[in-house]
């Protein structure tokens, strides 16, 4: 199951407060029934402010996986973990881990089915990054830990931004013009024209 996933936040996005309540919310989920992984899914938020985006998230998950009644986090990347969230009619206790729990990991308790983890993707990645990320962490295959999906996803940025840095200056130094043939030919440089005698 993949949930509705915005890849272009808009003006409003950016300068409006309430936004996230009001946004597609960015989630992807394993297929229901597939074998287990070490994700369930990815989640996207707009922000790193739990009060304002656990209940967005829950509304999707509790009639998903039950109601969602404890979610935990490593406040590594929360700037303020608040203790209870009120969510959809309940409240959501919130508690932290910091040596015992991935730092981009979201762990959600609930009464009907148990443990779901989700992969945090930050709320300024990139979208190509975050699709990537997404479909990752969804894998029903996937034998990756969100951190060691978080160093990948870096790793092909670092790599795809190097890329476009080579073909940037083989660009600039004329190399789009070598697969050319109507392009002019271009003189040799390092040798001095000198005039021909007899000319």
């Amino acid at each position: 199951m993949t949930a509705t996933i915005s890849f272009s936040p808009t003006l409003e996005d950016r300068l409006s407060p309430s936004a996230p309540s009001s946004s597609p919310l960015r989630l992807s989920l394993a297929p229901a029934g597939a074998t287990s992984a070490l994700l369930d899914g990815a989640w996207w938020p707009r922000s790193r402010d739990l009060g304002a985006e656990l209940p967005t998230l829950t509304a999707v998950l509790d009639p998903l996986w039950g109601r969602i009644t404890r979610v935990t986090v490593n406040p590594t990347h929360w700037p303020v973990v608040p203790r209870k969230v009120p969510v959809g009619g309940h409240v959501v206790k919130v508690g932290w881990f910091l040596a015992e729990q991935d730092p981009h990991e979201l762990l959600l308790l609930s009464y009907r089915v148990g443990r779901w983890n989700l992969l945090v993707i930050p709320p300024e990645t990139d979208p190509v990054s975050a699709a990537w990320l997404m479909a990752a962490a969804s894998d029903p295959l996937g034998t990756s830990t969100a951190s060691r999906l978080m160093e990948e996803a870096a790793r092909l940025r670092t790599v795809s931004e190097t890329d476009r840095a080579v073909e940037s200056v083989w660009d600039s130094e004329g190399g789009h013009t070598a697969n050319n043939p109507a392009a002019p030919p271009r003189p040799r440089m390092g040798m001095a024209q000198r005039p021909v005698p007899g000319w």
